[in-house]
């Protein structure tokens, strides 16, 4: 059965960190093109980091230098830790692991 679980969002205070993870099962986890996505109301869903098929990692503009995404292929689990958040992040984020995605956790930030 694929599931992809995603846990780690929240309620936060601006320049707070979390960390978001993203739990596997079911699903081809190495080599897997990977990436979180985010949609806040109103807009659509954007790329904010992605580790592809070869390994190279890219993140939106908007989050370079502040997100870094990461992946534990023993644990099957994605990992992205969030520095510095901004009202501007908060959003629902989304895994998503070659075709499948999870089911979004709700990041709010508050100024």
């Amino acid at each position: 059965q694929v599931s992809l679980v995603e846990s780690g969002g929240g309620l936060v205070q601006a320049g707070d960190s979390l960390r978001l993870s993203c739990a596997a099962s079911g699903i081809v986890f190495s080599g897997a093109f990977m990436g979180w996505f985010r949609q806040a109301p109103g807009n659509q869903r954007d790329l904010v980091a992605a580790i592809t098929n070869d390994g190279s990692i890219n993140y939106a503009d908007s989050v370079k230098g502040r997100f870094s995404i990461s992946r534990n292929n023993i644990k099957r689990t994605m990992y992205l830790q969030m520095n510095n958040l901004s009202p501007e992040d908060t959003a629902v984020y989304y895994c998503h692991v070659g075709q499948f995605w999870g089911q979004g956790t709700q990041v709010t930030v508050s100024s």
